[in-house]
């Protein structure tokens, strides 16, 4: 080779090692990147979920006391060095056979689908108004959905205590337009329960709806059209199966939260009304018995985790199915 090919030589082997290290630096750099965003969302779910729950799994299987904090701890150093470890599970054996808390169970279950289903009924044809509006329309319509959530939560509560009481407007009105002959006993009853949370917890079941139904291909009802279908065949045929997956993040929007509810059931409900929050509440601050609490909280949490987590299953598979 030429001496006057060393120094072209001797450039392209350089330029050839930057570009190698540039892609290897870009590499790694992406690695990071990938790390970063990921590692951000598990390192707050970790701190805000999986710490908490552990602490409360811990005092489940502990035992209560007259002490600071009112619990007992699980392991102790016994003699010769060994560690011993006291699990109680008489905890939850007693929400087995106390029927005090399976009632709560099974009556938060109840109100919470009730809720949803009637949140469902009222938010569908919201979300589908919304979605056939244009789009100038739909932004101010979404934004008198939401507008509520400006206003405090117990405020909202406490109007509703206004309408609904013996006294309250919706009881004068009736009396003074002769439809009732006396107040209508709405307050603290399973009614004022299911009006507290489909009014408080509407917007999370439109939402996702209306996300869902803006997506939707609008050519699958012309053609529909062309062959000859009725809206409302096309509409059970193509709309509401498309639908469905608006659906589910609605129900399970409103569902998970109305189950573990307390102000509304509190404030509204009766003393039939027994919700778990309630039960949670009054176990916490008025028995102060942590561990038993806590073991409701975690019986809770796995009533609804559980079945969230069977639904994400079912659907990973169906999606591949509908592709």
């Amino acid at each position: 080779m030429s001496a006057t090919n060393w120094p072209q030589m001797w450039f392209h082997f350089f330029r050839g090692l930057y570009r190698q290290l540039g892609v290897l630096g870009r590499e790694i750099q992406g690695k990071r990147g990938r790390a970063v965003v990921i590692g951000v969302p598990l390192l707050m779910m970790g701190l805000f979920f999986v710490l908490p729950f552990v602490i409360i799994l811990k005092i489940s299987f502990s035992e209560a006391e007259l002490a600071q904090p009112p619990y007992t701890s699980l392991w102790a150093w016994a003699e010769g060095g060994y560690l011993t470890i006291k699990l109680n599970f008489s905890n939850y054996l007693l929400l087995w056979q106390d029927d005090l808390y399976l009632g709560a169970y099974l009556n938060s279950i109840k109100i919470a689908a009730i809720s949803t289903l009637f949140a469902l009924l009222l938010g569908y044809p919201l979300a589908y108004g919304i979605a056939r509006t244009s789009k100038a329309w739909r932004l101010t319509l979404l934004m008198l959905i939401i507008l509520p959530f400006w206003t405090s939560f117990l405020i909202r509560i406490y109007a509703w205590i206004g309408l609904l009481n013996n006294t309250g407007v919706i009881n004068n009105a009736l009396l003074a337009l002769g439809l009732i002959d006396q107040p209508l006993q709405m307050i603290r009853t399973d009614f004022a329960v299911y009006i507290g949370i489909v009014y408080c917890y509407l917007p999370f079941m439109v939402l996702p709806l209306v996300a869902t139904l803006v997506r939707m291909d609008q050519t699958l009802l012309e053609a529909a059209a062309d062959l000859g279908c009725r809206p409302t065949t096309a509409f059970f045929k193509i709309t509401l199966p498309l639908s469905m997956p608006g659906i589910a993040a609605g129900c399970l929007l409103v569902f998970i939260p109305a189950i573990g509810e307390f102000v509304i059931p509190d404030l509204l409900g009766g003393p039939d009304s027994v919700m778990i929050g309630r039960t949670l509440w009054t176990e916490f601050f008025t028995n102060n018995d942590w561990p038993l609490a806590a073991s409701v909280a975690v019986a809770m949490l796995a009533f609804i985790v559980v079945p969230t987590l069977l639904f994400e299953k079912v659907q990973e598979r169906q999606e591949p199915a509908q592709k």
